[in-house]
Order: structure tokens, then C-alpha cells, then sequence
């Protein structure tokens, strides 16, 4: 009698267990549907691990947007190429990008339009091993950078600057800013252009700084939306929205200091609090405005005679 109670009572149990499985199988279900419902109603952000992202690190960690009633969300890539794709497959409706990237964009099909001019800046790393210390040095010497990107278009006024020969410079591609930093403490790279905070890592390191975008009064950094969103009046505001909460954030951080948003740059920006430590002091975010007309012209200039020269190359491979 024991044995037939016994297992009565274990029979009960797995089919309150197997009831229990199924009932949160079909909660997961649908916590995922509205999940995947209010993100896609959300305006999505595409942002990476640079100082030019930290007014948005700002707003989202202190609430801001919900504050000023949109949600709009960050959605974190190690690359600004990888930024781009999410653009292009529709996963984000705004980016961190550059001016050449985003010209880039267009190019491909997908109308954006300018919401923000950043101050990042970009400097000509050398490894301090590989003993370069002007740019004739770059000859025959590995320069990392991403293609169609700022990074793309100061690699060549580098190369132009010294009149080397192009091919004389062999440009790898290496996307994830964190992993090109990488490269360089581990001498796997002769040269690369970073911006902040990565940069700041190299010169804690020693790693001599050759050029600085600042000093070639370009500025190609930019936040750029979908322009079909002014269409969507819902959409539209979120942008207003983003819009006053960056130009809030960008306000404090001014207040404060970068290294007063010390552990939002260590933790969104992976790099060690000694980097934020000597980050330089007097960086300042601006308010979101158009970037100058100059600096687009410069970058699309730039990037369709880099297109035509690529198409031509690709060509003649193709003719041979």
C-alpha cells in the first residue's frame, strides 16, 4: 500500500512539474512577444565603446529620456561598421557614426539625416617598438584602420601629407576599436588611428602620437538618424526627445568633467579607471547641431573618389 502511495504521489508530481514547465515555457513566450513589441516601438541607438557615445551613456544611465516621456534605448556594438549593418537590416533608427560612414550609408541606399555634430578626433598611434617618429617612417609599415571611415580618410592624409606612395602603407582592417588598442600593446600592429579613450590608453603606454585630427580642423564626427522619421510623428518625437537629452547630458558632463562620469567611461567604454584618470581635461561636449557643410563636403569628396579609385582597381583585377 505504501509502495502504490508512493508512487501516486511521484506521478502527481511530475505532472504538476510538466504543468509547471509548460505554463513557463508560455510565459517566456510571451514576455518575449511584448519585449520584442515595446523595443520595436523604441527608438534604438547603435553605440560603441568611445568618449563620443558619452552623452547618450549619460542619458540612459540617468534616466533622461524616460524623464522626458520616449523610450529610446542603446544598443552596444564593438565597431562602427558593425553600427552601420544594424542601420541598414533596420535593427537600430539612429548611430554614433562618422561622416564618411555615414555618407557611406547614403551610398548604399538608406537617406540619413544629421542630428548631432561630435567632437571626436582621431590620433595617428605608432607603436613605440616599431621606432617610427614621423610619417616618412610609415613606409612599408601596417597601418590599422576601418575602411570607408574617418579612420580610412586620415590614413590617407597621413600617406598624402609625406607623399608616400599608397601601396606603400599597408592598411588592415581592424573594426573593433578595443581590439585594435589590443593589438598595438601586443605589437601585433605598426600604427593605427584611435580616438578616445583608446587613445589615451596608447599614450599611457608610451605609444608615440604622430598626428591629431584637431590640428587639421576637420570634424567628422556625427549622430545620425533615419530621415524617414520625421514622417512618423511618434518617431519624430523621440527624436526631439533624444535630442534634449543629449543636449542635457552634454551639459553636465561639461559641469562635472569627463572623470566626474569616470565609471560610466570605465564600464560602457571597457577600459581602466587609470585611462579615465588622465583623460584630457579639457574635453567639451557641444550641443546637438548640424555638422558644418565643409566637413560633409570634405567626407563625401573623399569617399567617392575612394569608390571610384576602388571600382577601377577592382576592374582591372577583373580584367586580367
Amino acid at each position: 500500500m505504501k509502495h502504490i502511495v508512493f508512487i501516486l504521489l511521484s506521478v502527481a508530481m511530475l505532472v504538476a512539474c510538466g504543468q509547471s514547465y509548460e505554463e513557463k515555457k508560455l510565459q517566456t513566450r510571451q514576455q518575449r512577444a511584448r519585449q520584442a513589441r515595446e523595443d520595436s516601438a523604441a527608438l534604438k541607438i547603435a553605440v560603441t565603446p568611445t568618449l563620443d557615445c558619452l552623452p547618450l551613456y549619460v542619458a540612459a544611465d540617468y534616466g533622461l529620456f524616460g524623464t522626458l516621456g520616449a523610450d529610446v534605448r542603446l544598443k552596444y556594438y564593438a565597431a562602427r561598421m558593425d553600427c552601420d549593418e544594424a542601420m541598414l537590416a533596420g535593427r537600430v533608427e539612429c548611430t554614433v557614426t562618422d561622416l564618411v560612414r555615414g555618407q557611406y550609408i547614403m551610398e548604399r541606399g538608406m537617406p540619413l539625416e544629421y542630428v548631432a555634430a561630435t567632437d571626436a578626433c582621431w590620433q595617428l598611434i605608432t607603436n613605440r617598438n616599431a621606432r617610427i617618429r614621423n610619417l616618412k617612417q610609415l613606409n612599408d609599415k601596417m597601418l590599422a584602420m576601418t575602411r570607408y571611415s574617418a579612420t580610412d580618410l586620415l590614413g590617407d592624409y597621413a600617406v598624402d601629407s609625406v607623399k608616400l606612395k599608397p601601396e606603400m602603407v599597408f592598411r588592415i582592417q581592424i573594426n573593433d576599436v578595443n581590439l585594435r588598442l589590443k593589438m598595438l600593446e601586443n605589437n601585433e600592429m605598426d600604427a593605427m588611428l584611435l580616438t578616445e579613450p583608446q587613445a589615451t590608453a596608447a599614450r599611457i603606454r608610451k605609444h608615440p602620437v604622430l598626428m591629431d585630427s584637431r590640428k587639421l580642423g576637420l570634424r567628422l564626427g556625427a549622430v545620425a538618424v533615419r530621415a524617414d522619421l520625421k514622417k512618423d510623428t511618434a518617431r519624430s518625437r523621440q527624436v526631439d526627445v533624444l535630442i534634449k537629452a543629449y543636449d542635457m547630458a552634454c551639459d553636465s558632463i561639461n559641469k562635472y568633467g569627463v572623470r566626474g562620469y569616470g565609471e560610466a567611461i570605465a564600464r560602457h567604454c571597457k577600459v581602466s579607471r587609470e585611462v579615465v584618470g588622465r583623460l584630457p581635461e579639457d574635453m567639451k561636449f557641444v550641443h546637438a547641431a548640424s555638422p558644418r557643410k565643409a566637413d560633409i563636403d570634405y567626407a563625401e569628396a573623399w569617399l567617392r573618389k575612394r569608390m571610384e579609385s576602388d571600382a577601377t582597381i577592382q576592374s582591372g583585377d577583373g580584367s586580367k
